[in-house]
């Protein structure tokens, strides 16, 4: 039955691809941009020559110019997908100004008639109207003068970054990591038309340059058809182009800044009529490359290092092609706590054993470190067959190389109490090879487009791991039912039948059931006893490291077809998705897609509603070990797995609605907002690999997300500009857990997973008097906070809170204290009076109000404030210029958290207060 499915699927792909080449439609670039052209004319009809041609996107700050040539043509490519104020002037004549709207791949044709100076002929133009789109789909728009301008909190995740502080509904997380309207990495990523679905936070792959994008549409309402797989947010990111650039220009620059922070970039875009080619190169090294879980940075180093290529060739008036090529090496250390820095385990804070390990060698600090490469290329061919359509095919292929490595002595990655107690090793690769073919035509009302996308994802898994906590397979246990541990000493026990003898308790489950029983096979790869004597089950005499080793390739074909119709003040969107997954499991989902606008121009608001039906695939980091991990033998207990039984994570379904409005108020102010209500069976989420740093996807029943985001900007106002996007996004999963490593049932009802965030607001302005001159932008981000770890809270208003289960600097990460007293790395608190117990940095709910779902404990509210001062042009030069720019960020050096104890990252602090200088060199 799977042989017949998966034959039907390559024969659907077949027939649709073969049809497509057959119906040999048109398009310009494939991907989330399009074109301009037109033709300036005189009243007699003759062409005017060297007419200054001007389209700007007044949201976006979208701006380009251009000048017709001796046939009177003028020519925009590259446009990203916008509704443009299209302005015209030549000496001798009036200005003419009209709005045009690229919304397609088809090139769109204007014709523009000049009327000479003096004449009757006036341009009226309806104040607001230019700032409102008749869209039922909810978006942000980023152009490059924003990108570049925009102080950003992460220098080793600029993309994210920048979507975080521009787009409403994204919850700030560590790491570049960010929460899309409720979602855990529910986002894609469009470049150039191609897909890319995979996560894109730090830890898990390098991310494409921020440098190489001209512009992005940040989708956040319901998506349209041609967009699936992972859809909380969707970024359509359009890169720079060399073509039509006859006279080469480009960059250097360099930068300096606090934790020796230094950036190296360089960009270059030349071409001509007919071809272009873009390259840009940067290298980043710092010394707090990822957010550490103190706010002093220790073992923090990191370097990265980017290449991006795009060539741009017209083989004729219809045919083009595009090839876009991208590779990126990031190093990185895994930052250190004062627990795995300054008191290392082995030394006191677990186990006493003077510092040495069980061989007798000086343990020391945890030296974990990771390296990510990044190889993509993506060819695309376009073909013009007319004026109304365009055929595109394009073929991609993306991987990621991980590594992550453990200290050089095993027993340095040993954590506090909760903490890591395996050390462990990862070498994974993904790699993501597919096609896309689309057709697009647009005539009339109509604006459609039609697709396939192939998809094949190979998965490959590496994990040696070996236990290096003595309490976690303990043979014996003390009288006093804990395990018993004796460090090198000869007696050690390494069987529980040689407990007897020593005055000790067997652990076997029943002495003391709150303690796993011994497990024998465990004991093969337990570090702390070297000789597992008396074990047949182990491979060798001596304890050693497993390897669990993983393997999958996971198909996807989607087919969709879409149509926006603009009729009169209505606008409508229809679309049909089809999605078939073939991973560990297979799963087939129909997508009906619907948006409806309506355009009240009188008062210059827009009302829309919309609907959409998405699959939600599993994600593929670790999907191997967390669909069939619980199978293994030696996994098993490690992953605290329910049974032996696998059990593979299937896609899930969901349903989404939108409601929200866009109003413009004169021509210098518009909001857009929107309400969202997300129901989704199989949801999913990541837990960690027995405290490791090695994480894995989970699946729960199902969850509902209710929400608001909203958007508001402010025009070019006399050089003054400002945007504010804000949100406030519940995040409810249900019980049980259906699927992953560690599947069980128990629990029932609902709880707020750790993107759950009640409010967050992020207020950027930029203000630039001069056309030429300085310019200074200006971020406040207030996070209400997102959802807390296992934080101790009093039952009641009586009972003493129990801190044991903290270790002193987990207790110092989470801001606690007791009245007067608070823990030092040498002495942690034990026990509070409810009526003395608090933190500053998070907020605990009062004795006896706890509740995972209603009132769970949350990260403490933070207000952040970032300043950029520049000039981009120094000694005001012609053909070039010198730019420098100044950088504050958390300029208020703020003491806060982004989360404490999550189930899939940890704890981290926010950057304490960075400045940075950057020199430019244009030309």
């Amino acid at each position: 039955m799977l042989a017949s499915y998966e034959k039907s699927l390559r024969a659907t792909f077949i027939v649709i691809f073969c049809v497509a080449l057959g119906t040999q439609v048109h398009a310009q670039s494939g991907g989330g941009s399009g074109s301009l052209n037109g033709t300036v004319f005189d009243p007699s009809g003759a062409v005017v020559a060297n007419a200054t041609v001007e389209i700007r996107q007044l949201v976006s700050g979208y701006d380009r110019t251009t000048v017709t040539n001796g046939k009177g043509n003028f020519s925009f490519s590259n446009v990203p997908f916008n509704p443009y104020h299209m302005t015209v002037t030549a000496t001798g004549f009036a200005p003419s100004a009209q709005d045009v709207d690229v919304r397609s791949v088809v090139p769109a044709s204007v014709k523009v008639s000049l009327q000479v100076t003096g004449s009757s002929t006036s341009v009226t133009v309806e104040a607001g109207a230019d700032l409102v789109e008749n869209d039922p789909t909810f978006h942000t728009d980023i152009d490059k003068e924003l990108i570049d301008k925009l102080p950003l909190e992460s220098a080793s995740s600029s993309l994210s970054s920048e979507v975080t502080l521009t787009t409403p509904g994204i919850a700030a997380d560590s790491n570049g990591l960010f929460h899309g309207l409720g979602d855990h990495a529910e986002n894609s990523f469009s470049v150039d038309g191609q897909p890319i679905t995979d996560q894109q936070s730090k830890v898990f792959s390098n991310q494409i340059p921020l440098e190489s994008i001209q512009s992005m549409e940040v989708i956040s309402g319901a998506p349209p058809a041609e967009y699936g797989d992972k859809t909380s947010v969707v970024v359509v990111a359009t890169t720079r182009s060399g073509q039509g650039v006859t006279t080469p220009h480009g960059s250097v620059s360099a930068s300096y800044g606090t934790f020796g922070t230094s950036t190296v970039s360089g960009d270059l875009a030349y071409g001509g009529a007919n071809w272009g080619n873009f390259i840009s190169i940067s290298g980043l090294n710092s010394g707090r490359f990822l957010d550490p879980p103190e706010f002093v940075v220790m073992h923090d180093k990191g370097n990265e290092e980017n290449v991006f290529d795009r060539i741009d060739y017209s083989l004729s008036k219809v045919d083009s092609l595009r090839l876009n090529f991208g590779y990126t090496r990031s190093w990185f250390q895994t930052p250190n706590s004062y627990d795995s820095q300054l008191a290392t385990p082995w030394n006191g804070v677990i186990v006493d054993n003077g510092g040495l390990d069980p061989y007798g060698n000086v343990v020391g600090p945890a030296d974990q470190r990771s390296q990510i490469q990044t190889f993509n290329i993506a060819p695309t061919w376009t073909h013009v067959i007319n004026t109304n359509a365009v055929f595109t095919l394009g073929g991609f292929v993306r991987r990621d190389a991980y590594n992550y490595y453990p200290s050089a002595n095993p027993f340095a990655d040993l954590g506090g109490p909760g903490e890591q107690s395996e050390t462990v090793s990862q070498r994974r690769t993904l790699l993501n090879a597919g096609a896309r073919s689309d057709v697009s035509y647009v005539k009339g009302i109509h604006n459609l487009k039609a697709g396939v996308t192939y998809e094949q994802t190979f998965l490959d898994e590496h994990d040696p791991f070996g236990i290096v906590d003595p309490t976690v397979n303990a043979p014996c246990l003390d009288l006093s039912g804990n395990p018993y541990w004796l460090g090198a000493d000869p007696s050690v026990p390494n069987d529980p039948t040689q407990c007897a003898g020593l005055g000790l308790q067997p652990n076997d489950g029943i002495v003391n059931p709150n303690i796993a029983a011994f497990n024998p096979l465990l004991g093969c790869y337990d570090l702390t006893r070297p000789t597992p004597s008396g074990n047949d089950n182990c491979p060798t005499s001596t304890a050693e490291l497993y390897t669990f080793n993983g393997h999958t390739d996971v198909k996807e074909l989607a087919l969709y077809i879409q149509d926006s119709i603009t009729k009169g003040n209505w606008a409508l969107n229809l679309g049909l998705r089809g999605d078939f997954y073939n991973g560990i499991t297979t799963h087939k989902e129909a997508e009906p897609r619907l948006g409806v606008a309506y355009n009240i121009k009188r008062t210059n608001t827009v009302l829309r509603v919309s609907y959409a039906r998405t699959l939600e695939t599993p994600f593929n980091e670790n999907l191997v070990l967390s669909s069939i991990g619980c199978s293994n033998a030696v996994v098993n207990p490690l992953l605290l797995c329910y049974s032996p039984v696998s059990n593979p994570l299937s896609p899930g379904w969901r349903n989404e609605f939108h409601a929200g409005l866009q109003q413009a108020f004169g021509r210098y102010l518009v909001f857009s907002g929107e309400y969202i209500w997300k129901y989704t069976h199989n949801a999913y989420d990541f837990s960690v690999l027995g405290a490791t740093p090695i994480t894995f996807p989970i699946e729960w029943a199902r969850s509902k997300i209710p929400g608001v985001a909203g958007r508001v900007s402010v025009p070019d106002f006399h050089g003054l500009s400002a945007l504010m996007v804000f949100s406030s996004v519940a995040a409810r999963f249900f019980y049980p857990q259906l699927g992953g490593a560690g599947a069980t049932p128990i629990g029932t009802g609902a709880f707020r997973i750790d993107h759950d965030e009640k409010f967050n607001m992020t207020f950027h302005t930029q203000y630039q008097p001069w056309k030429v001159g300085p310019w200074l932008g200006f971020n406040w981000r207030y996070d209400s906070g997102l959802v807390a770890g296992a934080v101790p809270f009093a039952t009641d208003t009586t009972t003493p809170v129990d801190l044991t289960g903290l270790s002193a600097d987990e207790q110092l990460q989470a801001g606690l204290f007791c009245g007067s007293q608070r823990p030092t790395l040498a002495q942690p608190l034990t026990t509070c009076a409810p009526s003395q117990y608090g933190s500053t940095l998070i907020s605990i709910p009062a004795p006896g109000t706890e509740n995972d779902d209603h009132n769970p404990q949350r990260i403490a509210p933070r207000h952040l404030f970032d300043v950029a001062v520049g000039d981009d042009n120094l000694f005001k030069g012609e053909h070039y210029k010198w730019s420098l720019t100044l950088t504050g960020v958390n300029v208020a050096n703020k003491l806060a958290l982004y989360n404490f104890l999550s189930t899939f990252s940890g704890t981290h602090y926010v950057t304490p207060r960075a400045l940075t200088a950057q020199l430019g060199f244009h030309f």
